[in-house]
Order: structure tokens, then C-alpha cells, then sequence
């Protein structure tokens, strides 16, 4: 049975209570049959539920001046996790030949032995993905999909894959919106209705048909093993199961998977320490195996979707599992100082607005007003800010909607944008605005993450998702696929936001076959036309403002890589106007300043769990500059991740 070797920390922080538990349908019934006049009735019930964390208890005031902060120089904030440069809980690590940081350490061991197995690095991300929609539910699985950034010497740039859900062909474009034109948040996310079709076996098994070495029977052989022996469940998996447990219950073969009977024969959420063992999904990967795509999207599995969807009364038909395909897309790409930066394009909008935001800033000294001064975090979130605004009006599908690409990255936007921030004073939400980049077009157009690198410059970076905690909540009977949902990530109402906080444009309205819209973000960076820095994270919205602070950490402000990815952070996405920080805060006289300038502050988790590898060149005495190229990664250590290499 496979072993947390490394695994030496638990895990900080909380996981983010993503948004309320919904009763549905009052007790279950057999069939589960939930019809929308129950959902209405449900979503009246909580309607007066209170989610808004805007709010600093004194609590949470007092927190912040007690926290114990790692300061160096007065420069940078890094929270006392295993920081010592000799005890880091296997967070960090130095590699020659291939380095892995991943949020699991199952993953990156599994990644570790399919390179010893002969394996390339194609070969060892799909081992790993399958390994992680194993042993994180919570975050990916094979019910979700993802998008992949990959690049190899032989290529002129790096190309981005695209296995990210789509709507159902039934799917309508208010069928989250009630007979009085209210939202139904939770039919969004805990039905059967949420739920987009599948991306991620397509995903994987196309990138190892195309470029893999191995078979697939050696690739898909620890998932099986894993899921079949089962693991302890760890503390992030027991918290989300424990917070999803009243939607989980709903289901039958949920509650089979993630309940057990206690003394009395009272069904409980499982806890830490307990053994989780998925049989079920153990025989779909041997069908995965055995079939490739087809033992997934054809055959029994196939057909247990399908009936699962029927029985529910959902969307889901063996026509859209026929007609679901991957699509390879050109990277979005820009330049930073020195640097060119490439990121995952539309229907994700994490790449379009990273490169956005490092426009707008190209030109201020942020390293001379300080990585956690008041005046570079102003600068910085107000940037958020307007790609937010961009994002709500823009976004979308590129497939079925028109995204004004080349002038949401165009240098002169970046610099109409830039105008309108002002160093010593935050912008009003009702102040900011979509902007104008059509302007600057010419005539022509618990998400999961994992990083790898290797000697010869190949690099992967993706990112995979089942959306909220443990997706759906439904489990397909007798295949142990958790289905996502993602249909909350489509725009239900115009003006309304998803389960992010995030506002929907008419971009990303509900349309069938559509891909909604998302904001992950695999990212490497060049210099000289070598790839030098490749990194992600799961998070949702803050996605993208977590790579982009990491960018800079690294590159701008020149922190080592284990303290760029450790370092205190914050997000702004427009709405809800609040400058969200990240644990364990800042220094209070920062604070102070911020709130003078007319931040509102919020102090939260932002749940950013960044992967991060860079190939940096050490001299004897060490440092990036030097003749020795070695590779270097981190796993975020607010998570329970390791970075793992040989």
C-alpha cells in the first residue's frame, strides 16, 4: 500500500466554506427525484442564509497582531509554516533530472516511479492526474476536466489543451433561473443539473495517446492500486466531506463511499484516520485501462452516466458523451520586462487577464516600494479590479462568442488602464468599469494543480477541477465517478455571480456544448527562448491574482522561490468590493494605511495552493545566477503537497 513518506505537515488552514449547504428535497427519496418547484422552495428557504464575510470580527483583529510573522529586512511577509531553510516538510526540493510539486505526495511518489519505469514526462502527468482523481476528490476526478499547458524543446512555444467541461445538448440558458426570475444557486450545485459533461479522461487519454511511452496499463496501475487498497482519509478531504455531508447524504452511492456506520449503526461522515476505499472506481479505470477513451465514454461506464442522469432526471445523454472532444488552442502570450510569459487561453480567463495585470504594472518600480508595502498591494489590486471588469463583460466560450483578444493584452489598453489607478488611493467599485479593448484590435482575433520539469526542458503545468468541494456531490452507482458542478461557472443571470463571487457577463450565458467560463491558469515563463518557470494553483477566481502575485514575487521582487510561493497574499476581484488577505495577514500599520486609502479588508483563506518549478542556474556560493543549472520546487506549503525529484 502506498505511504505519505514525505508527509510531514498538516494541513494550516481551512478550507474555504465555499458557499451554503443546501437541503434538498427534504428526506431522500429512493429515486432522488427533485423537481424544480422543490428546488424554488428550497432555494426560499435559505434565501435569508447569510454567506457575506466581509465583516472583521474583533477576533480576527486580534489575530492579526498576534500572528507570528517571518519578516526579513522589513521586506517581505512569509508565514511561519516549516520555513527553516533545513525543515521545509518536503515543500521544497532541489532536482537534476525531473522535479514534481504536486498537491498530493501519492501524486508526485506515482510521478517519481514512471520515470524510473522509463516514462517520460507525458507518461507521468497522466499517472499523476489519475493518481489525484483518486486521492483528492474534493478537488478533481475523473467527473471533471481541466486544461493542460505542455511544452517541448522540439516546439516553437508551448501549446495549452483544453478538456474543460461542456453544457449538456439539453442544457437552456435560464435553466437556473426561477418562474420569478430568481436565481437557483444550489440547483447550480448540488444537483444533478450541475453537472457538465466530463472532460478529463478525454484529456489525459489524448496527450498520452499523442506523446506518451508507456502503456496504458502501467500509467493507470497505482490509481488502481490506490483506490482499490484504499488510504487514510487526510484532514483537507475529511473537512470537505464534513461540510458537504448534508448534499452527500442525498445520494446513495455517495453515501456509501463517504459514510460509515458507527456504534449504534448511525451513518457518519468519515473522519480523519479512517480508510477510504473506492472499488467502484477502481473498475472504471481498469476499463480506462484496458479501453482508453472508450472505457469511459462507451461501454457500462457510459451507460451507468446516462442512467444515473435519468434517474435524477437530469441532462446528461449518450449523444453528448459521443460528441464530447478536446481542443488544442494557441496560448495566450506576453512579455514582462525581460520575460515572456504564456498561460492558458479562453474559455479560461486566467492567462488573458495574469498577462493584463503584469502590463499594467511593467513600469512601476514595485521593487523599490516593497513586495507588502501599502503602496505596491494598492497598485497591484486595483489591477484586479479592472481585469475583473474585463472578465464580467468579455469572457467567454471563444468558440461561440467573439473575445477581443489581442486587445485585452495589448500594451497600449494596459497602459489606458493604468491611468485610471492611483497610487495612494484604491478605486471605487462604482468607479470601475469594463474598458475598451476592441479599441486596440487590429482588423484580423477545489480545483486541483501539479507542475513538472525536466533537464532537457520539457514542462507540463495543468490544472483540474471538479469545481466546488467534491463537485456534485452524485456519484455514478457502481462506477465511483464523482460528478462535477460546473454548470455553476456559466452565467445563470446577467449580473449575477457564481459560486466564486465572480459577476457573469452575456459571454458566458448558458448555451448547449459550450465550455463555461473558468480562471485557471498553468503558466510558464521564458527567458532567451527557454522555458525557466512553470507554475499553477487551484482557487477558483483568485487563480489568476495568486499566479500573477507569484510572477512577481519571483521575477519583480526577487524572492527565492519558496518564499515567493509562501508569502503572504491578497485578492481583489471588483465584487464584492473588498481587498480579501490572505493568512497570516500583515503587519497592522500596512493594514492601517490600506484602510486609509479606501480598502475595505476582508481576512480569509484564499485557498491558492501554488506548484511551482523553476530551472535556475547555481554557482558554488548558490543563488540563481551561476554555471550549474539545477532544477527547484515548491509545493505551497499551506497545503499537504510535496515536491518531489531525482
Amino acid at each position: 500500500m502506498y505511504k505519505f513518506s514525505q508527509l510531514n505537515q498538516l494541513i494550516k488552514t481551512f478550507i474555504k466554506n465555499f458557499f451554503l449547504v443546501f437541503l434538498m428535497c427534504g428526506l431522500v427519496a429512493i429515486s432522488n427525484n427533485c423537481s424544480s418547484s422543490k428546488i424554488e422552495k428550497i432555494e426560499n428557504k435559505f434565501s435569508s442564509g447569510n454567506n457575506n464575510t466581509s465583516n472583521v470580527s474583533s477576533s480576527n483583529n486580534n489575530l492579526i497582531q498576534d500572528t507570528n510573522i517571518n519578516e526579513k529586512n522589513g521586506a517581505y511577509m512569509v508565514p511561519e509554516y516549516n520555513s527553516s531553510e533545513k525543515n521545509r516538510g518536503g515543500h521544497e526540493t532541489y532536482a537534476n533530472k525531473y522535479l514534481i510539486a504536486s498537491q498530493n505526495a501519492y501524486a508526485s511518489e506515482v510521478g517519481i516511479k514512471i520515470f524510473k519505469k522509463g516514462g517520460n514526462i507525458f507518461d507521468a502527468a497522466v499517472a499523476i492526474s489519475f493518481v489525484l482523481a483518486v486521492t483528492r476528490p474534493q478537488s478533481t476526478g475523473l467527473g471533471g476536466g481541466g486544461f493542460m499547458l505542455y511544452y517541448t524543446p522540439k516546439m516553437k512555444e508551448p501549446m495549452a489543451l483544453d478538456f474543460r467541461e461542456k453544457a449538456p445538448i439539453l442544457a437552456t440558458e435560464d435553466m437556473f433561473v426561477s418562474k420569478n426570475g430568481k436565481t437557483l444557486k444550489s440547483k447550480s450545485l448540488d444537483t444533478i443539473f450541475a453537472v457538465a459533461i466530463p472532460g478529463m479522461v478525454a484529456g489525459l487519454m489524448e496527450i498520452h495517446k499523442k506523446h506518451g511511452r508507456l502503456s496504458r496499463e502501467v500509467v493507470l496501475a497505482p490509481a488502481i492500486k490506490i483506490a482499490e487498497e484504499g488510504f487514510d482519509v487526510y484532514e483537507h478531504l475529511a473537512l470537505s466531506i464534513e461540510k458537504r455531508q448534508e448534499i452527500l447524504k442525498l445520494y446513495e452511492s455517495s453515501r456509501e463511499i463517504f459514510f460509515k456506520s458507527n456504534a449504534t449503526g448511525e451513518q457518519q461522515p468519515l473522519r480523519v484516520g479512517d480508510k477510504f476505499i473506492q472499488k467502484d472506481l477502481a473498475k472504471t479505470l481498469r476499463a480506462i485501462s484496458k479501453n482508453g477513451r472508450d472505457g469511459f465514454y462507451k461501454g457500462w461506464v457510459a451507460k451507468a452516466i446516462v442512467d444515473q442522469s435519468r434517474v435524477l432526471e437530469g441532462l446528461i445523454t449518450k449523444k453528448d458523451l459521443d460528441l464530447y472532444e478536446v481542443k488544442y488552442r494557441r496560448a495566450v502570450s506576453g512579455t514582462f520586462k525581460n520575460y515572456k510569459v504564456y498561460s492558458m487561453s479562453p474559455p479560461s480567463s486566467g492567462g488573458t487577464h495574469i498577462i493584463q495585470m503584469l502590463n499594467m504594472l511593467e513600469a512601476d518600480d514595485l521593487r523599490a516600494m516593497g513586495i507588502h508595502s501599502a503602496t505596491a498591494i494598492n497598485l497591484m489590486a486595483s489591477s484586479m479590479q479592472l481585469v475583473f471588469a474585463d472578465r464580467a463583460k468579455y469572457m467567454g466560450d471563444s468558440d461561440f462568442v467573439k473575445v477581443p483578444l489581442e486587445g485585452l493584452l495589448s500594451k497600449k489598453y494596459a497602459l489606458e488602464l493604468r491611468k485610471k489607478i492611483l497610487k495612494d488611493k484604491a478605486l471605487l467599485q462604482d468607479n470601475v468599469v469594463p474598458g475598451e479593448p476592441s479599441l486596440f484590435e487590429k482588423e484580423s482575433a477545489e480545483t486541483n494543480h501539479f507542475t513538472i520539469m525536466d533537464k532537457d526542458g520539457n514542462v507540463i503545468t495543468t490544472t483540474q477541477t471538479v469545481n466546488g468541494p467534491l463537485g456534485s456531490g452524485v456519484i455514478v452507482k457502481g462506477t465511483g465517478v464523482l460528478l462535477n458542478n460546473e454548470m455553476n461557472d456559466f452565467t445563470a443571470k446577467l449580473g449575477g455571480s457564481n459560486l466564486f463571487g465572480a459577476i457573469g457577463g452575456a459571454n458566458n450565458m448558458i448555451a448547449a456544448q459550450k465550455r463555461p467560463l473558468s480562471s485557471m491558469s498553468p503558466t510558464i515563463v521564458f527567458k532567451d527562448k527557454r522555458p525557466i518557470f512553470a507554475l499553477g494553483t487551484a482557487a477558483g477566481t483568485r487563480i489568476l491574482t495568486c499566479v500573477a502575485q507569484t510572477i512577481l514575487n519571483y521575477l519583480e521582487f526577487g524572492l527565492p522561490l519558496y518564499e515567493a510561493v509562501a508569502a503572504v497574499r491578497f485578492h481583489q476581484q471588483w465584487y464584492p468590493d473588498e481587498l480579501r488577505i490572505d493568512g497570516p495577514y500583515l503587519p497592522v500599520d500596512t493594514i492601517e494605511s490600506l484602510k486609509s486609502m479606501g480598502h475595505k479588508i476582508n481576512y480569509e483563506d484564499l485557498d491558492c495552493r501554488i506548484q511551482a518549478v523553476a530551472k535556475e542556474n547555481r554557482g558554488r556560493e548558490g543563488g540563481r545566477e551561476g554555471r550549474e543549472s539545477i532544477l527547484h520546487g515548491v509545493s505551497d506549503p499551506r497545503s499537504e503537497g510535496l515536491a518531489l525529484g531525482e
